[in-house]
């Protein structure tokens, strides 16, 4: 299975020992299993769309329901700068990966509790609580991961990895959307039912994901409280440049609403249901995660460059079709949304994989958590000026994130390469 997904063969590495290299078929398919269960159980309790949903029906007020995804994605930032510390004294760095993971199962399954017992603003909040949990809890999985990748999975091969889980996963994403659709069953129900099932795969992957045979390998740990790791941003040029470009990217995952909020403006309700949303973003993945994941192996700077382009070419779509007055046909909103989806994919895939391999083998962890507490902090900054341009309309958003996209692909066009496959 591992000959035929990756199209290597065993033994055919470039970076890992011999021991690595003897156990790395199983290590993939254990990457695999574990990336897919837990990349559902984001799709299935995804803040944007079914959280959103599930405060609403719980009677929270919407002043809770607007802090849903900067909480979940400033909390899943934001504290790992402190945390890889840690992991880099841990000699097998896959605990911190599954206890985070388990962690991440009992926040969902509070959620769930809370949606059951209770309502209105005490709900809300208990959500928002929990959600905080499992946001810091995915920073400790975050950190801990790409370090792990490195040393159980070669260079060529770890896009390949992550691309098949989010195909993989964004099949049973599709089964759920499709199933909301259908009508057939309470709402309500679903979408407890689907935050349940989150849970459980939350901690099924840190079962599959222990059993990983990764090679004892502890570091000094580093700054004690790690504020002394952001030196790296100037002191590597390199990883400066990707944490720019990365920033510059975050408009594909910024984006979405303003274009659900152009199709409300122009009378397509229907695109404002639940199962379509989740349907148009789980296609996208599907269709493109692969694709996007082997492209990462040949050159993870090339598909940032792409990826930056083609976010910024459908979103200038979504404007003009708003401009010409058809964005209320039943095509336009989902076409756009389901490009700007696509290059949201790649941006992920590509930003992972380049960063696992431009750092260094011994240091993966700081960078990690380096640039991911520097976009954290940025994204604050997003949020603050999408608030402040957004007083001219969702138009003047989406086209301002355009821009910010083209200027994101021109860094990433100055950067070095990092990917094997480019060499």
């Amino acid at each position: 299975m591992f000959e035929r997904l990756t199209g290597s063969t065993r033994g055919d590495t470039r970076e890992l020992g011999p021991d690595a290299a003897r156990h790395e078929p199983g290590n993939f398919l254990r990457h695999v299993a574990s990336l897919s269960m837990t990349k559902l159980a984001d799709g299935l309790i995804d803040p944007k769309l079914v959280l959103s949903w599930l405060m609403q029906a719980v009677g929270a007020p919407v002043s809770l329901v607007s802090w849903l995804v900067p909480l979940r994605e400033a909390g899943s930032l934001l504290p790992q700068l402190f945390i890889a510390p840690r992991v880099r004294r841990m000699a097998q760095r896959k605990w911190a990966w599954a206890l985070g993971s388990l962690v991440q199962g009992i926040a969902a399954a509070a959620i769930v509790l809370v949606a059951v017992l209770m309502q209105g603003m005490g709900a809300g909040l208990a959500i928002l609580a929990a959600l905080a949990v499992l946001a810091v809890a995915r920073s400790l999985s975050s950190v801990s991961y790409k370090d792990v990748l490195g040393k159980t999975v070669d260079r060529t091969r770890r896009g390949t990895t992550t691309g098949i889980a989010t195909s993989v996963s964004s099949a049973g994403v599709i089964i759920f959307a499709i199933i909301l659709l259908t009508g057939l069953f309470a709402r309500m129900g679903l979408v407890i039912g689907a935050i349940s099932l989150a849970a459980l795969l939350w901690v099924a992957a840190a079962a599959v994901f222990s059993t990983l045979v990764e090679e004892d390998q502890p570091g000094d740990g580093g700054d004690a409280v790690g504020l002394g790791e952001m030196k790296l941003l100037w002191q590597d040029r390199d990883l400066g440049k990707f944490v720019i470009a990365r920033s510059l990217l975050l408009p594909t995952a910024l984006a979405p609403p303003y274009i659900v909020l152009l199709a409300a403006q122009a009378g397509d309700n229907r695109f404002g249901e639940l199962g379509a949303l989740v349907l148009a973003s789980a296609l996208a993945s599907l269709l493109s995660a692969y694709i996007w994941g082997r492209l990462a192996d040949r050159s993870s700077r090339k598909v940032l460059i792409f990826t930056g382009l083609v976010a910024a070419a459908f979103l200038a779509l979504a404007v003009v079709l708003d401009l010409t007055g058809v964005m209320g046909s039943v095509w336009a909103a989902p076409l756009s949304l389901f490009g700007l989806m696509i290059g949201y994919q790649g941006v992920r895939l590509g930003r992972s994989t380049y960063l696992v391999d431009m750092a260094p083998a011994d240091n993966r962890a700081a960078y990690t958590a380096v640039s991911n507490t520097t976009v954290g902090l940025l994204l604050l900054v997003f949020g603050a000026f999408s608030s402040a341009v957004a007083l001219a309309g969702p138009e003047a958003v989406l086209s301002a994130y355009a821009v910010i996209c083209i200027l994101a692909s021109g860094v990433a066009f100055t950067m070095k390469e990092a990917s094997s496959g480019s060499e």
